[in-house]
């Protein structure tokens, strides 16, 4: 597979499950150790070669993700004249030749995994393969393979897709999307938070590869489409099963590490004690 230099990661959205602390704090800004949850993906997009990160943010000023890359003029001059190069270092949050775009998000409009994406792939004209990386949950993986470069292994060609399938915990393979894969890790089946029964023993999470041809099939599932405010979500996972159906590729990268999840109080707190400990 060649070089991918381009991501996408949303951030939009109120994150009403961790509310209160939400009504001040984004949650793709909630503290994982000294890290906002969200930079977990995005250094990690960086370490595996992505230049250009597309976040799709809420409409709400001030943002705080966007704060966040920025560089803070008083603060390093306060770290130069004091000869503390080595948090300079630290405060710096983006190598020079990384950018990222900004694109706002109605959290009142449309709603669900798939917006973003479509949003962001018909305002930049995106015609190759990009990486979706979702801002609130992680693979900790410190010392192996990371989640980006498991992806980037297992396609083949431009042309296919891939996501990343885990075996646990519980709480994931309930409430991701269950896979059924053959031999070669195809994706033949995807279902959406299963029932118990349905559990096939891997599931997927929000890390993506998304080929050109699939990413059409998401902008056109958005467009054909119209879901009120109590209806169903634009999970992103409905153009991945039609699109499976349709004869698309889509493969499973199986990772050795640990999902966290910080889009809840205890996923958040485990996370913590996870990446605190050095695990």
């Amino acid at each position: 597979m060649n070089q991918i230099t381009k991501a996408i990661i949303p951030v939009a959205g109120w994150g009403t499950r961790r509310l209160p602390i939400t009504k001040i704090i984004e949650k793709s800004m909630l503290p994982v150790g000294n890290r906002p949850l969200v930079d977990y993906s995005v250094q990690e997009l960086i370490e595996a070669g992505v230049t250009d990160i597309y976040m799709v943010i809420s409409n709400v000023e001030p943002c705080q993700v966007r704060e966040f890359y920025k560089d803070n003029i008083a603060l390093n001059k306060y770290l130069e004249d004091r000869g503390k190069l080595d948090r300079l270092e630290l405060a710096k949050t983006l190598p020079e030749n990384v950018k990222i775009h900004y694109i706002s998000q109605d959290p009142a409009a449309k709603y669900g995994t798939a917006i973003p994406v479509a949003m962001v792939a018909e305002d930049y004209n995106i015609n190759e393969p990009v990486f979706v990386f979702m801002g609130d949950d992680f693979i900790w993986n410190p010392n192996g393979k990371s989640s980006a470069k498991a992806l980037l292994e297992a396609v083949k060609d431009p042309s296919e897709s891939a996501l990343i399938g885990i075996s646990s915990p519980r709480e994931a393979l309930l409430n991701g999307g269950a896979l059924t894969i053959d031999s070669e890790n195809k994706i033949e089946k995807i279902v959406e938070k299963p029932s118990e029964d349905q559990i096939t023993g891997l599931a997927s999470v929000s890390k993506y590869i998304i080929s050109p041809e699939l990413m059409k099939e998401i902008v056109d599932y958005v467009h054909s489409h119209d879901f009120g405010p109590q209806d169903q979500e634009y999970m992103i996972t409905d153009p991945f099963a039609s699109f499976i159906e349709k004869g698309g590729t889509i493969r499973a990268a199986k990772t050795e590490g640990e999902y966290l999840d910080g889009g809840t109080l205890e996923g958040w707190v485990h996370a913590n004690d996870v990446v605190c400990k050095g695990k």
